[in-house]
């Protein structure tokens, strides 16, 4: 749908009556601008060419007339009109479900894997062009930090706004699912996907990742599972007894038979991110989810649009100047 135009000052338009006013004059003024002479007959004067500089000054006098009408519309601001318009798109629903626990501060990732998760996850919304898109964060308990938006840089700022400790630390895997699992059922897309990524196994919260996972399949999401985390052991931070943070290789646990059977009970599929570019690359794959029909609705602003006018009065005011200094000029 092409944006109206509107006029915010249509009352100036008035003043392009000035312009057939200006015409006459010309054409008054180039009859009495030469002397006169009675003549019996303009016969031997028949066959006298007519040159083309005559021709050019009427067309330099027709390119001022023009540019004064542009000016004219300058004057009454075009504007291109505010509107909602509703545009169908190919789009999916999908909520991100992110792991903010502090383990997710091991650096076996580069910087560490919740720096890496918030990286690859902007660059994921902002691919996902048209689709409705939430997000939640779950530690020992789950938050919807971000509910269904088509906005993708209100999305992607929020997750690079992230901070370690928003909530109370732990891993409620099975809440945080839920949680999703309620921002996306009454979703208008027939394909659905919560995107779960975690770097442990549950231990906290009220509902227990296999029931949730029982209600995602009834209701017809799919739950694609990442685990993160290097294969062995990583360095976990840990405070000292003086409250500072160190760095300690432990053994990396993750729940994989409990993400993959959540992933199998949906329709879901579970990756192993294993380093930061094995991690982009699971998100790249699941990229290529199912898309269906939805409507959009876009809102676009009142902006003035007098440029191309303005543009145009300078340029043939220009040319028509030009013409009288070089080709049309005359000697005194």
């Amino acid at each position: 749908m092409t944006p109206a135009i509107l006029l915010a000052n249509p009352h100036i338009l008035w003043l392009l009556l000035i312009l057939p006013l200006l015409i006459a004059w010309y054409v008054w003024k180039h009859r009495n601008i030469n002397a006169a002479m009675e003549v019996s007959t303009l016969a031997p004067f028949s066959k006298i060419p007519q040159t083309y500089k005559s021709v050019l000054r009427h067309i330099a006098y027709a390119m001022q007339l023009a540019a004064i009408a542009c000016v004219i519309v300058v004057l009454s601001r075009p504007q291109t009109h505010d509107a909602w318009r509703t545009s169908s798109v190919e789009g999916t629903d999908i909520v991100l479900a992110m792991d903010i626990s502090t383990s997710m501060l091991a650096r076996d990732f580069k910087p560490d894997r919740f720096e890496a998760a918030k990286s690859v996850a902007r660059q994921f919304v902002s691919g996902r062009d048209g689709d409705n898109i939430g997000l939640v964060i779950f530690a020992a308990e789950s938050f919807t930090a971000v509910p269904m938006t088509t906005d993708r840089a209100l999305l992607s700022n929020y997750i690079h706004e992230l901070k370690m400790g928003m909530l109370q630390d732990g891993t409620a895997i099975g809440d945080g699912l839920a949680t999703s699992i309620n921002r996306i059922r009454e979703g208008k897309a027939k394909s659905k996907s919560i995107i779960l990524l975690t770097d442990g196994s549950n231990n906290t919260g009220n509902i227990a990742p296999l029931t949730a996972a029982e209600i995602a399949a009834k209701n017809g999401i799919k739950v694609y599972t990442i685990g993160v985390g290097t294969n062995g052991t990583a360095p976990y931070p840990q405070e000292d007894m003086l409250g500072r943070v160190q760095y300690v290789n432990l053994p990396v646990v993750i729940d994989e038979p409990t993400l993959q059977k959540i992933a199998q009970m949906t329709g879901g599929k579970y990756f192993r991110a294993t380093s930061s570019g094995v991690l982009a690359d699971i998100f790249e794959q699941i990229d290529k989810l199912e898309k269906t029909q939805m409507d959009v609705k876009n809102y676009s602003q009142t902006e003035d649009d007098y440029m191309p006018w303005a543009i145009a009065a300078i340029s043939l005011f220009c040319a028509a100047l030009l013409m009288r200094l070089t080709i049309l000029r005359t000697i005194p």
